[in-house]
Order: structure tokens, then sequence, then C-alpha cells
């Protein structure tokens, strides 16, 4: 009988740490029993990649071709904008993916394996590329700005695809009520991998040499090979029926129409657009803000971009645990376009009222909104998609995320640049002639941005409240038949 006892205790203890280590852990509760917590946070490793080829395209390969290669600054903008290309096509990625025809039975694993290839190709040949670029070579310029050019794009191409199809497979892995947690994993999955990335990256080539350059990239394609072997490796199971010869796959038109319904698949489409841009525009100006305008340090304003992340990070979290509960995704992603709102306010003002605080708050609260409005469009992209239409609807929503990301972007750069020198020249008067107006006019295109945004996902909102009052309603009337 105490042998019994001292059994059945340790049995309540063990579960008891079981859920502790559940309610402390982020993201642990994403794992279930058809995708436990290890195979899951394996499974996230792709996400990790992506994270390492963005800061890595984005972050240090921008610096070190501007300051240390000397590559003029409009050759190294067209150069990064070049990923961009292949966004669109993540649509088609995705669309394939789901109705893809394996010899062995996969859908998704051939085209992350792909995926893969033309990351770790585009890693490989990208240091030479880069130094032919400089002048360091007896090559003439378009051999080094053509090798430069195919080198990101096919970065590009590899991490659409990865990120695309990687999500589709975990969709097809997890159940349904864990797929909001499971995409707060995969997010922060992602900022992590971004992060670890930043600091290695910087501390590699804190004393650069062409060498010291070739290793570091050569060594990230070696690393993304290896993480996403890892992250594939016995995840999607093998199903010959797809390889039936008389089995009739729709064509990507005929996929699309059945996707987009009623038209309310173009409305989601145009809110994420909107919401996206409204959230993207600032991300190459704030840490110029608070160096320019409110004359803070570098190291203040790169604990800044960390406020931001965890503000990211929060909103992801957040966003799980409400939609898992039930609320309703639209409703979550309009809350962060008000929060959004408040954020770019505190901005603004942080400038006449000369407030650190009120900056880092504003700071805090757009990762805060982008986090709440990201996760629920992404959601939302989940759930809506019909059976063996998983691919296409995660494409189309990395397409539209990925384009109306880079493109705005770019236009915030643009629009501050050109408003400053408008402002710089007394075109606005007196009153309106401070470096901080061209950041001001960006801020506040995005608020303007972020209402368009609530005039799209607010009948999105209510179509989805008439939804569960219908599918409520049905249930009554089939338990008074019974």
């Amino acid at each position: 009988m105490k042998h019994l006892d001292a059994k059945q205790l340790n049995e309540k203890l063990a579960a008891k740490w079981t859920r502790l280590g559940t309610a402390y852990l982020p993201f642990a509760d994403a794992a279930s029993a058809e995708l436990p917590l290890g195979r899951l946070l394996r499974l996230s490793l792709f996400q990790v990649s992506v994270g390492m080829a963005l800061v890595l395209l984005v972050g240090t390969l921008n610096r070190v071709m501007i300051v240390e290669l000397h590559v003029p600054a409009w050759l190294v903008a067209g150069m990064v904008s070049i990923p961009l290309i292949f966004a669109p096509f993540r649509a088609i990625v995705g669309f394939r993916s789901d109705t893809h025809k394996s010899v062995l039975g996969w859908r998704r694993v051939p085209y992350i394996w792909m995926g893969t290839l033309l990351q770790f190709g585009g890693f490989a040949i990208m240091p030479f590329a880069l130094i032919v670029l400089s002048g360091d070579s007896n090559a003439p310029p378009f051999v080094g700005q053509a090798a430069a050019a195919l080198a990101f794009l096919l970065i590009g191409a590899g991490l659409h695809t990865v990120q695309t199809v990687g999500l589709a497979l975990a969709t097809d892995l997890a159940p349904a009520e864990s797929h909001p947690r499971v995409v707060a994993l995969m997010c922060m999955m992602m900022l992590l991998g971004m992060v670890a990335s930043a600091i290695i990256f910087g501390g590699l080539l804190a004393h650069f040499s062409e060498i010291r350059l070739i290793q570091v990239i050569q060594g990230a394609a070696l690393t993304t090979m290896a993480l996403n072997i890892a992250a594939l490796w016995k995840q999607e199971a093998r199903d010959p029926a797809r390889t039936a010869p008389d089995r009739k796959q729709p064509t990507f038109l005929e996929s699309w129409r059945e996707f987009n319904g009623e038209g309310k698949a173009t409305r989601r489409l145009v809110a994420l657009g909107l919401g996206t841009v409204a959230f993207s525009m600032q991300d190459i100006l704030l840490e110029p803000y608070g160096g320019q305008i409110l004359h803070l340090t570098v190291g203040t304003t790169t604990a800044l971009t960390a406020l931001l992340a965890l503000g990211g990070l929060t909103g992801f979290s957040i966003a799980a645990r409400a939609i898992g509960r039930g609320t309703d995704p639209y409703r979550l992603a309009a809350l962060g376009a008000l929060v959004g709102l408040v954020a770019f306010a505190s901005v603004i003002f942080a400038d006449p009222l000369e407030s650190l605080v009120l900056f880092a708050g504003g700071v805090c609260l757009i990762g805060l909104g982008g986090g709440l409005f990201a996760h629920c469009t992404l959601t939302t992209a989940m759930r809506m998609a019909k059976p063996g239409q998983i691919g296409l609807a995660l494409g189309v929503w990395g397409a539209v995320q990925a384009s109306a990301a880079g493109t705005s972007t770019a236009l915030g750069g643009l629009i501050r640049d050109g408003v400053s020198s408008l402002a710089a020249k007394g075109v606005f008067g007196e009153a309106l002639s401070g470096p901080s107006m061209g950041y001001s006019v960006v801020y506040h295109i995005e608020i303007a941005l972020l209402f368009a945004t609530l005039v799209a996902v607010g009948p999105l909102v209510r179509t989805a409240r008439e939804a569960l009052s219908l599918s409520a309603r049905n249930l009554n009337l089939s338990e008074l038949a019974g």
C-alpha cells in the first residue's frame, strides 16, 4: 500500500512539473500528441535559417558592402531589394507544394529541400561575387554586378520557398486547435535566429578581411544546410497514393477561385497589405530618429531595437493565448492596429516633449501592435484554407506580406529623404524646416494607413461574428431535433 501511495505521489509530482514547464516555458503549450514539443522545436529550425539569411542580407552585408567594400549605396540598395522579386511567387510555390506528385509520396519535403539548395548556392558564391563587385579584380564591372545579383536572387528564392512550405508542413502536422500557438512559436524562432545571427556575425566580422568574409558567409551556407536537414528529418509521412497517375490536380486559377470564394479572401489580403505597410514603413527610421532627433547614443538606439523585438514577442504570445481561448483573430488584428495608432502618436510627440520614456514606450507598442496584427492574419490564413489548399493560403499570405513589407520599407526611406530635403529648403515654412519633418510625415502616413486597415478589417470582424452565431444556431437546432 505504501509502495502504491509513493508511486501515485511521484506521478502527481511529475504531472505538476509538466504543467509548470508548460506554464512558464514560452509557447510550450504549442505541443500536442500529434506534434510533441521536441519534434516541433526541431521543425522550427527552418525559421532560424530564414532569420539568419535575413540578417545577413539586410544587415551585415548591407554594411559590409558600403563601408568595407566601398560599393555605391544605390547599387547596394538595388542588390538588397532583389530577393523581393521572388516574393510574389510564394503563392505559386505554396500551390505547387499542395499538388506535388512525388515518387516517394512527399509533398512538402522536395520544395523545402530545393529551397535549401538555392540558399546554399547563393551563399556559396556570394562572397566571391561581392569581392568582384567591389572592384578588387581584373573582371569588368558587369561581371561582379551580375554575380552578386544572382547570389541575392538565389538566396531570396530559397528563403521564400523554405518559409512558405515549412509553415505549410507545420500546419499539416499540428492539430487545428494548436495552430495559433504553433504560429507564435515559429515567429519567435525566426526572431531568435535573427538576434543570435546578428550577434555572431558582428563578432566574427569585427576585424574585417576578405578571407574572413568568405569564411563567415560559407559558414552560413553550411549552417543553413544543417539546420534545414535537421528540421526536415522524419517530419512528413510518405503517402504513395499521391503518385497515382489518374489523380486529377486542379490548376492554379481553379484553386484560386475556390480559395477566394465570394471575394472575402481579397478583402483579407487588402487588410493584410495595408496593415503590413503601416507597420513596416518605420523599419529603417526608428534608430536614425532616435539618434538624429532625440540625440540618443548608438547603444541606446540598439537597445530600443531589442525593445521593438520584445514587443513583437509579447504580441505573438498574447495573440496565441487569446485565439486559443476562442477570441476572434480579426478582432485581435484590429486591436493591433489600434495599439499602432497609440504607438506612432507616442513616437511623434516624443520629439517636442523631448521624452525618451515616451519614445521607448512607442517603440515597444509598435512591436506589440505589429506582433498582434501579423500573428492574427497568419493564423487566419491557416484557418481559412480549405483542405488541400494550405500551401496556397500561406503562399498568398507570404507573397502579400513580404512584398508589402519590402516596398513600404523602401518608400519610408524615400519619403523621409524627400520631405527632409524640401523642409531644409524652406518649402513648408520656417516652423516646419527642422530635421524631424521627414520622419513625422512618414509616421503620420502610417497612422492614416492604420485607419484604412481598421476600415478593411471591420466587415471581417462582423462576418466572423455572424458565422459564429450561425454555427451556434445550427447546433441548437440539431440538439432540439435530437
